[in-house]
């Protein structure tokens, strides 16, 4: 049984390699274009999000928003 404890620190490092390979690095946005009603600098104006681009380990990435809107942080998985 102390022979299984010694290698208990394993599964950290194997938990976020699966992490990884599932949902992918995490990314924050950099920039991002969107259609306005004319009222571009009003904050609190609705926003229909055109494309995002985010930043993460791989440089920046571009995507489309799948729901009209760009989140902070994002987990993307980059295809090489």
């Amino acid at each position: 049984m102390r022979v299984l404890a010694a290698f208990a620190w394993v599964l950290v490092p194997l938990g976020l390699w699966l992490a990884v390979m599932m949902w992918g690095t995490p990314h924050v946005v950099w920039s991002y274009r969107f259609l306005d009603n004319g009222d571009r600098y009003n904050p609190h104006a609705h926003r229909t999000y055109t494309s995002c681009t985010y930043l993460g380990v791989h440089g920046p990435v571009t995507i489309r928003p799948l729901d009209a809107r760009c989140p902070w942080v994002r987990m993307i998985k980059v295809r090489r």
